[in-house]
């Protein structure tokens, strides 16, 4: 029997190094660093401007997609698919040649914000 985790001999680091998945260590990845890089430093700023954000939710390195959501004015404004596109996709695969297309990921708020400005 594994001693409980306050209980463990092993250093409370290596404890949860041990149960991280391989996906956590994938998301340590240059190609992720470069990624949150660009969006922290040249997207992130631009969409703030226009008053709402953006948020890094992943990528996928065997098709190269990256998953952003956008937030506030943003999330439910119809030309936010435009500026995925147009916009951030494009430079994320100028500077990141992994990088091969983005998608936005939309919560249920998102979705029905969208279905409501679609149907007006």
């Amino acid at each position: 029997m594994s001693p409980a985790p306050c209980q463990s001999t092993l250093p409370l680091v290596f404890f949860f190094l041990e149960k991280l998945s391989v996906l956590d260590i994938m998301d340590d990845s240059e190609t992720v660093a470069m990624i949150k890089e660009l969006l922290e430093t040249r997207i992130r700023p631009a969409v703030q401007d226009d008053g709402g954000d953006i948020e890094y939710r992943g990528f996928d390195l065997e098709t190269g997609i990256v998953k952003l959501r956008m937030q506030g004015a943003c999330s439910g404004c119809p030309s936010s698919a435009v500026t995925l596109k147009s916009g951030i996709e494009n430079m994320l695969m100028h500077y990141v040649p992994e990088v091969k297309a983005v998608e936005q990921e939309l919560d249920n708020e998102d979705e029905e914000a969208t279905l409501t400005s679609q149907m007006d």
